[in-house]
């Protein structure tokens, strides 16, 4: 048993791995965070620090204060508020803790790619976290490339605090543009899911630069297919081509509407059709020599079908 401190886990994967830590019981769970919150600190019943993560010196007095062996962040690397992620300053921390040996960095999707550094903001952020993971004196790491999360396409009844804003298929208003052919295989994995590989990775001797969480591979023609077929409905479909695609032009889906309070329209619609062409480019298609699915064979990953169903089927 170990001490476990996650970085950003009032919200979203941080939350999700939080709540994975508590039900495996093995470990001892704290949540580093900007503020205070009693009200949560309560209803999950481990304590939630508040750090100021630009001061290293004092977030490295925090860790060793509390024994923390294991520091997993979550930490919001693509903020809406413009603000800037505090990655590396808790790499620095980390490192510098007499009591801190592992740590796993914020990613949570898809290795990118040189070109993809000057398009997507948390690419380039990710991409200097890297940098400086790699000059660690002390610290044994790893981040978690799992492809797209599935969870989108199941809120609100799949529990899940990644949110519903979706791209491709619009399952609640039977409306998708797909990209391209729509037959390039994309890799879907839930959130859920993969935060018991990450409480389980806990007991591997030693990490892979990389953990890669494989879940259920399908192409977006299937995807629609197994929407449809869970709603009993037929769904308004657009192709998007290669072309419009590289121009920013995806198709709108209605439940983008409400994004645009936080992006504006052209920018959320530029980044749809970012996502559209990766998809088509078979980034997501995620294809490793090893992976923890093979390490833990007993942790069941949820498929497409089943989260569409579970959410969307009526009878």
């Amino acid at each position: 048993m170990v001490v476990v401190a996650v970085a950003g886990g009032t919200g979203h994967m941080g939350r999700t791995i939080v709540e994975a830590f508590i039900a495996d019981g093995k470990h001892t769970i704290l949540i580093l965070g900007r503020n205070p919150n009693p009200a949560l600190e309560a209803e999950l019943g481990v304590p939630i620090i508040a750090v100021d993560y630009s001061d290293i010196s004092a977030v490295t007095k925090t860790l060793e204060g509390n024994n923390v062996h294991t520091a997993i962040s979550a930490i919001n690397m693509s903020p809406f508020d413009g603000s800037t992620p505090t990655e590396i300053e808790l790499i620095r921390a980390a490192d510098a803790s007499k009591t801190t040996k592992r740590m796993i960095t914020s990613d949570w999707g898809v290795p990118h790619k040189d070109e993809h550094l000057a398009i997507f903001p948390s690419a380039a952020r990710k991409r200097d976290a890297q940098a400086v993971l790699a000059k660690v004196t002390d610290l044994e790491t790893t981040r978690f490339c799992i492809g797209y999360f599935l969870d989108y396409w199941g809120f609100p009844r799949v529990k899940s605090y990644m949110g519903s804003t979706t791209f491709v298929v619009d399952v609640a208003n039977d409306v998708a543009g797909i990209p391209g052919t729509g037959d390039v295989p994309v890799t879907f994995s839930h959130s859920v899911d993969v935060a018991q590989f990450v409480v389980r990775s806990l007991d591997l001797q030693k990490w892979d630069p990389i953990s890669w969480v494989v879940g259920d591979k399908v192409t977006w023609n299937e995807f629609l297919w197994l929407a449809e077929e869970a709603k009993g409905a037929k769904f308004t479909v657009t192709y998007d081509s290669v072309e419009s695609l590289t121009r920013g032009e995806a198709t709108e889906l209605p439940n983008h509407l409400p994004m645009y309070i936080f992006l504006r329209k052209e920018v959320f619609r530029g980044m749809a059709a970012m996502f559209s062409m990766w998809f088509d480019d078979g980034f997501f298609n995620l294809n490793p020599k090893k992976k923890l699915n093979d390490e833990f064979p007993d942790i069941k990953l949820r498929t497409v079908k089943e989260v569409l169903n579970a959410a969307w089927k009526t009878t």
